[in-house]
């Protein structure tokens, strides 16, 4: 009846009884939310293009216009391939965290996007 020496009742050592195991990892639902945001991100965005082009189309069209049409059409999709690339890294099972490079693309893509929209509003 009595316990052997040096673990505990959950089979877990005396000494250790609340130390996670580092090789055991349980990300939960972080990663989860995560690549449910990336995917909300895209979707702002391709809303963002849509009305960029209405914008374009709609009213007068000017060369400027076009010209941050088609430059906002490209950051559009670099952004959907950085998305792309995060959202699939995040379907492992033990996702690594974002590089460097990726969120300055991330950055540099709404900060383009930013500014080929003031383009085209004036």
């Amino acid at each position: 009846m009595t316990e052997a020496r040096g673990a505990g009742s959950d089979g877990r050592e005396a000494g250790r009884a609340g130390a996670p195991d580092p090789e055991v990892r349980d990300p939960g639902l972080q990663p989860e939310r995560t690549r449910l945001a990336w995917r909300r991100t895209t979707l702002s965005w391709t809303v963002v293009a849509i009305l960029a082009v209405k914008l374009a189309l709609h009213d007068d069209t000017t060369a400027t216009g076009l010209t941050a049409l088609a430059l906002s059409a490209l950051v559009w999709i670099g952004f959907l391939a950085v998305a792309h690339r995060r959202i699939r890294s995040l379907s492992t099972a033990r996702p690594r965290p974002l590089s460097h490079r990726g969120a300055l693309l991330a950055a540099g893509c709404t900060i383009a996007l930013a500014a080929c929209g003031a383009a085209m509003i004036w």
